[in-house]
């Protein structure tokens, strides 16, 4: 666990530098660094893993809403490009800061409900 956040920080900042490359702005860079950063140190330290079951609902309302916003999370970044209309270096920044976000609420959420569990560490 110790080798977990600087590991993760190594990641954090190749993803930003690639953003950055894409889009030349510093606070979109760190921004995503850091989205990725969170996201990394989750996979690394923990056992989770974004390819884990998926929550399942017993409600049928909830299951439908559970679908609703799953079909949201998954095409919001293809409607953002085709607004944007050429799919330029800013529309591919955001989509890789938005997939970012979704990894780091997915894995961080997990690994919290792993420490509920096992009752933390």
């Amino acid at each position: 666990m110790k080798r977990s956040l600087p590991l993760a920080v190594a990641v954090g900042l190749l993803v930003g530098a690639g953003v950055y490359a894409l889009v030349p702005s510093v606070p979109a860079a760190l921004a995503t660094s850091a989205v990725y950063v969170g996201a990394a140190y989750f996979y690394l330290a923990r056992d989770v893993s974004l390819l884990a079951a998926a929550p399942r609902f017993e409600d049928r309302t909830d299951r439908i809403g559970y679908g609703l916003g799953l079909f949201g999370v998954s095409v919001a970044p293809l409607l953002f490009a085709e607004y944007a209309g050429d799919g330029g270096p800013a529309v591919t920044g955001f989509v890789v800061a938005f997939f970012g976000a979704v990894g780091f609420l997915t894995l961080s959420g997990q690994a919290r409900r792993n420490d509920d569990r096992t009752g933390g560490e």
